[in-house]
């Protein structure tokens, strides 16, 4: 099995400020927009170093997207930044008229997303937007796993004509990915080859998923990890592939088991090669406050739930 390293904990949201930063460095159509949350979106170097490429709109974010939407048809490429509850759930009707149906080239950039935006509790928790955004025609779904990804993600995005949303966080997590690994909008990773079970994870989830998978092989499980970074256009080939050697699949993810990766992934397995699927996602409930670990050991997202949907998984073989 092969082991990863964590070269440090850091929060997500840091990894989108980095690529922010060199975007504006290197590509001049890149603007910025923000609803008054400058620092928790990590956004200041950008605002410091080009601010006649940065609008503060304040606390506005449905204006917002109307703004993005139309300096793309001066040729921008607009970055809007905000917590996924108010970049999703507050102004869904201009995302979906204004940028999606128009297919605009805004990126949707949200930070504080799922149940690790902590204290805060379940009014600015957000488990439901990922299944917002994947609805959309034509709208690409991101949710990297670390900083080093996230930062990889930014970039990578300005690159890709359409609308995009990228998902983030605001606690730190274990950074492991290699700093200069390419991201490929669409292409899940294979991080560990296994034969009994496959784990697919995204997000905070991903390290988890090789917590779980060093858990099992001691208990002499082989499980294949997947890095599913980009939910939508979901790498189907790379899951069937997967669940053709194993038999069975197990989900991960820090967002309601509704709408979420999990019933991506069961989509494809029924049009394809139904297998046995355990979830690891919140069962549709709304969120809480308190910190992001004890949140995340109340509602079963850790390596601990990963190994006994496994080992159910493995049972219904």
């Amino acid at each position: 099995m092969k082991k990863y390293t964590n070269t440090g904990n850091k929060d997500t949201r840091s990894g989108f400020g980095a690529g922010l930063t060199e975007l504006g460095q290197k590509n001049e159509n890149v603007v910025a927009l923000c609803a008054d949350l400058i620092g928790s979106l990590k956004m200041d170097d950008f605002k410091k170093n080009h601010p006649e490429r940065f609008f503060q709109v304040g606390i506005a974010e449905a204006n917002m997207m109307g703004i993005a939407a139309g300096l793309t048809i001066g040729g921008k490429i607009p970055f809007t930044g905000t917590f996924a509850n108010f970049s999703t759930g507050r102004v869904y009707d201009q995302i979906r008229q204004s940028i999606a149906y128009s297919d605009k080239n805004v990126k949707i950039c949200a930070s504080h997303a799922g149940l690790t935006l902590g204290e805060d509790g379940a009014t600015h928790q957000i488990l439901e937007d990922i299944g917002l955004m994947k609805m959309l025609p034509g709208m690409v779904v991101i949710n990297p796993c670390d900083y080093n990804q996230t930062k990889a993600a930014t970039i990578a995005i300005a690159d890709h004509h359409g609308p995009v949303y990228l998902r983030f966080g605001r606690p730190s997590v274990a950074n492991f990915t290699p700093e200069n690994e390419p991201f490929v909008i669409g292409k899940a990773i294979l991080l560990n080859e296994g034969s009994d079970v496959t784990i697919v994870a995204t997000g905070h989830l991903v390290w988890e998923a090789l917590i779980a998978a060093e858990k099992l092989e001691e208990k002499g499980i082989s499980a294949e990890v997947i890095n599913i970074h980009t939910i939508k256009p979901l790498d189907e080939e790379a899951i069937l592939k997967s669940v053709a050697k194993t038999g069975c699949i197990v989900t991960a993810e820090e967002h309601n088991v509704l709408g979420g990766l999990g019933e991506s992934v069961s989509r494809t397995l029924v049009l394809n090669n139904p297998a046995p699927q355990e979830f690891v996602a919140v069962n549709d409930s709304f969120g809480e406050s308190g910190t992001p670990a004890q949140l995340m050991e109340k509602y079963g997202l850790n390596a601990d739930a990963i190994i006994k949907a496994a080992e159910k998984a493995i049972k219904r073989k």
